[in-house]
């Protein structure tokens, strides 16, 4: 698909600092991988809304950005506080308007409102609901946080459920292959996008844990039927959870050492 020609939607403007990151970012990616995009027809044209994103890969924002920005609508993204101190990469997060994540800070809830801000103001914001990379051992979306569900309640945007695939395999996240780069040959990355989220049935209700709860696992799970869809796939049916895998380590190794003491007591 061809990127749209329109420079300016909504009330987000590339600007020369983002047209001068995209001439830098676009020559990465096009050497690192075979890019394909897909699923522009389901963002909308000038209202705000807000993109849940899978995250697989320490690379895969370089090529959903990539991919977004190409769609004609340039997104505004979640970055950790501590990328705006990094020289130069803190300078062009602040000049393209991203937004900084003050994890475990008086300052976290600043993120929240930007967000707010920015998708009443027609912009695209982007989420990684699940956080961080996933744990999951074949790379399926994880359970998500609530942050992009209680930003698309509290303002009705749309949340558009978009997954890549092929990222992992040039950086590999956690787990077997961490660290080893395999820049070549160039590997295929899709980004695509599915329509949009279902909340319907949500709206007017009190935004209580439940309701972010089960508002949080209907976007995760548009964004393993998009990733489905590219890997041609079935995820498994139980969503991997970081909690309960931590909480199954703790008893196992709890039931460890109990038979190691009984053990050692005979």
């Amino acid at each position: 698909m061809a990127r749209r020609s329109n420079a300016r939607f909504g009330n987000a403007d590339y600007g020369i600092w983002y047209r001068f990151a995209a001439v830098l970012v676009k020559p990465v990616t096009n050497a690192l991988a075979k890019a394909e995009w897909r699923g522009w027809e389901h963002l909308p044209e000038k209202t705000g809304f807000i993109a849940a994103v899978n995250h697989n890969s320490v690379i895969d924002p370089v090529f959903y950005a990539h991919w977004q920005y190409n769609s004609g609508r340039p997104p505004r993204i979640l970055a950790k506080s501590s990328l705006f101190s990094v020289p130069f990469i803190g300078f062009m997060l602040r000049k393209t308007g991203q937004i900084p994540v003050f994890r475990e800070s008086t300052d976290a809830a600043e993120a929240f409102r930007a967000a707010i801000d920015a998708v009443d103001g027609g912009q695209c914001v982007q989420f990684y609901p699940e956080g961080t990379l996933t744990r999951d051992p074949d790379l399926w979306p994880m359970t998500g946080k609530s942050g992009a569900a209680r930003v698309a309640l509290m303002t009705g945007a749309p949340v558009i459920p978009v997954a890549h695939w092929g990222a992992h395999e040039i950086i590999p996240p956690y787990g077997e292959g961490k660290g080893k780069y395999r820049l070549f040959p160039r590997h295929k990355v899709v980004v695509a996008a599915g329509p949009a989220v279902d909340l319907s049935r949500y709206r007017g209700q009190e935004i209580t844990t439940q309701v972010l709860k089960d508002a949080t696992d209907d976007i995760m799970a548009a964004i393993t039927a998009v990733l489905e869809d590219i890997r041609g796939e079935q995820a498994p049916k139980e969503r991997y959870d970081m909690r309960k895998a931590a909480r199954d380590r703790a008893a196992a190794a709890r039931a460890e050492g109990g038979r190691a003491a009984e053990e050692g007591g005979r």
